[in-house]
């Protein structure tokens, strides 16, 4: 938010809401200082979000933040040459307190700086194939079409006891295809469903195909569990989860599994 404020802000209004909201974050900071042809020009829409943090000493930490926005073009505008471009900005920032909800204060003006390095990829976790025709590749294609279909379209039918999954509300989606399904365990690749109990980390790829014909492609990691001879969604790692109520005495259609 100050990222953003600050960006907005001109030194040559001090009194402007913008510029009082800067200061409430950052009293020190220096505000930028636009050229006088810029006044009253329209302000570029941006969104900053915070990329990267690291603790410095006591309750010190700088935090790099990325700015996305459009920046004016000189070259006319045209097919294939449009007149204002997006661009991506990084800023650091540093300041003090925060910890456990407290008072946030910023020392100074950010600092632009060079994108922060990405992370080397971690070692392939989902080694094992799963057949497209398997129980499990099935179960799971299934279940990302009623999670993807939006709310009211049976998708309780494909988790485990107490677990609570909200599905989007807005998923624009007409037609899902699975791409493909891998596992972290052999167990899970098979084609019959092991014994009760048994659980696998699986990622799904899926294609969604929205009202206007663009494909998007998805990714889902899943904790999948062995129940009643079929594999049942026990966690959900991009989505949101919550255990359900634990009742004194369980239903039987709870403890049997329930109609599928």
């Amino acid at each position: 938010m100050f990222v953003e404020l600050w960006l907005r802000a001109d030194a040559a209004a001090p009194d402007s809401a913008v510029a009082a909201a800067v200061r409430v974050l950052a009293p020190q900071a220096e505000l930028p200082k636009r050229p006088r042809s810029e006044a009253g020009a329209p302000v570029l829409e941006a969104r900053a979000v915070t990329v990267r943090t690291a603790l410095g000493p006591g309750d010190g930490w700088t935090a790099v933040v990325a700015v996305i926005g459009d920046r004016d073009q000189a070259a006319p505008s045209g097919p294939g040459n449009p007149a204002v471009i997006p661009v991506v900005r990084y800023f650091a920032v540093s300041g003090t307190g925060g910890k456990d909800g407290g008072p946030v204060t910023i020392g100074d003006s950010p600092a632009e700086v060079a994108a922060p390095a990405a992370l080397a990829v971690p070692d392939a976790e989902f080694t094992r194939p799963v057949p497209a025709s398997g129980a499990l590749a099935v179960s799971l294609g299934e279940f990302v079409r009623a999670y993807l279909g939006g709310p009211g379209s049976g998708l309780d039918r494909y988790l485990s006891p107490g677990l609570q999954v909200s599905a989007p509300k807005l998923a624009p989606y007409v037609r899902v295809d699975v791409e493909d399904v891998a596992a972290d365990a052999e167990v899970a690749a098979g084609a019959s469903v092991p014994a009760d109990g048994v659980k696998a980390r699986v990622r799904i790829r899926v294609n969604g195909e929205d009202r206007a014909g663009v494909r998007w492609p998805l990714a889902y990691r899943l904790e999948v569990t062995a129940r009643a001879g079929r594999w049942e969604v026990s966690v959900l790692e991009a989505g949101v989860t919550a255990p359900a109520p634990v009742s004194a005495a369980p239903s039987p259609a709870t403890v049997a599994g329930g109609a599928r």
